[in-house]
């Protein structure tokens, strides 16, 4: 008897196939797909909270520009312990990261909804985007002495070299894990999630462990998707601080 005769035909992965929104056919590059659109509502949804939800600016702020207000300190905050105070000239780009991802996450936790963070397409650009910033403003910061982020002058003379090869390798990996990381987790997590909905779905009235396993794992869900959106931010301020600061 195969899976669909059974009744447990689960396909977890079936939630991050990219289809066109309107529609059937293929997929070019001005195609409108469900990822392009649930990107779009992450972008809408930050506009709302930051630009209509603070217009007002009162002095005793609604519960949206509080909410607005606390995730700028947060990060401004993460920001400047981090990677310094003059690291915060770079704060609009890497809040904007910031949002962006909790946004994409929280978002993607709606039934029916699509994830476009579980997509590594969509974190490698994200992930590249701050490689290519932090190694660019390395250099116009700090010229060839950039390049002592990989001379590790604290180690014995004979061990430099082999240690400059490693650190150069470590560099160059970063957007590949800083990528991976956001987008692993996050399809793992909806994996699962579908599972034990799919278990849920075929078992009836008498599925009551999957049901408390898909609210578990919910939960855990919601978790991630800020821990995740966090990580690769602070991330980001780690590597903007060997930028800036490749000596220390």
């Amino acid at each position: 008897m195969d899976d669909y005769e059974s009744g447990l035909s689960i396909h977890p992965m079936d939630q991050f196939i990219i289809e066109p929104f309107f529609g059937d056919g293929p997929i070019h590059w001005y195609t409108v797909t469900n990822s392009t659109v649930w990107m779009g509502l992450a972008v809408l949804a930050i506009t709302a909270l930051m630009v209509l939800g603070t217009r007002g600016r009162a002095v005793i702020p609604s519960r949206v520009q509080s909410v607005a207000e606390l995730a700028y300190g947060f990060v401004r905050k993460m920001v400047e312990d981090v990677a310094g105070k003059d690291a915060l000239p770079y704060f609009p780009y890497i809040f904007t990261l910031f949002l962006f991802i909790l946004f994409a996450n929280f978002l993607g936790l709606i039934p029916g909804s699509f994830t476009s963070t579980s997509h590594i397409a969509v974190t490698a650009v994200m992930a590249g985007a701050v490689f290519l910033t932090v190694t660019i403003l390395g250099f116009i910061k700090n010229g060839a002495g950039f390049l002592s982020l990989f001379w590790v002058s604290s180690a014995p003379l004979v061990l430099r070299p082999i240690l400059a090869v490693i650190e150069l390798i470590s560099y160059f990996v970063r957007p590949v894990s800083h990528s991976i990381r956001l987008a692993g987790n996050v399809m793992a997590g909806h994996a699962v999630l579908k599972v034990f909905a799919g278990f849920a779905g075929a078992l009836g009235v008498g599925a009551v462990a999957p049901i408390i396993g898909v609210i578990a794992i919910y939960g855990l869900e919601v978790l991630v998707s800020a821990i995740q959106a966090y990580v690769f931010t602070i991330l980001t301020c780690v590597y903007l601080k060997d930028a800036l600061h490749p000596h220390h």
